[in-house]
């Protein structure tokens, strides 16, 4: 039996989704972790507006996490990007739900959705020079593709300019 959901973000989330990120960069900073440089209001606004931001609710109405998806990433995936896939972004656990597993419930929908959607794979990216993160992610069925310094375009996130990420992608099973 599930016990929680996964729905679209509203803009009366706004405000805890502010907070989730908020707590993210002090937690990276407080453990010594590469930090995110601020966060993207506008872009997390707009990823709500166009339904690509959703949470994990449980069954007493608690955000646990938030994350966006998108459907094409061409400035990341550059000419991998064949639109075979989803890719989810910007992944941020609520502080008072760490460590219950919720990004098993986002690759879990990922993997429903992309099915759905006949999507060969979920694509993402994390850290490049963090060998823990990655090897959480791999531990899921990822698998690591390349490093990629990301460019300073303006249609990327502030947060996602510049950046030496590790892309890694998980192949759908038919």
């Amino acid at each position: 039996m599930t016990n929680y959901t996964i729905v679209n973000t509203t803009k009366a989330d706004l405000e805890m989704i502010y907070s989730f990120f908020e707590e993210a960069i002090s937690y990276q900073k407080r453990k010594q972790y590469k930090v995110w440089n601020g966060y993207d209001k506008g872009a997390l606004q707009r990823d709500i507006e166009a339904k690509l931001q959703y949470k994990v609710v449980d069954n007493d109405a608690n955000i646990l996490c938030v994350f966006s998806v998108c459907y094409a990433d061409p400035v990341i995936w550059r000419e991998k990007e064949q639109q075979n896939a989803i890719y989810l972004h910007r992944i941020v656990v609520n502080p008072q739900h760490k460590g219950q597993k919720q990004f098993e419930k986002i690759v879990d929908w990922a993997k429903a959705t992309a099915r759905e959607k006949n999507l060969r794979f979920i694509r993402m990216d994390t850290w490049g020079d963090n060998p823990q993160i990655i090897a959480y992610y791999t531990s899921f069925g990822f698998n690591f593709v390349e490093n990629y310094t990301t460019p300073s375009f303006e249609e990327l996130p502030s947060q996602h300019r510049n950046l030496y990420l590790a892309l890694l992608q998980l192949e759908i099973e038919r």
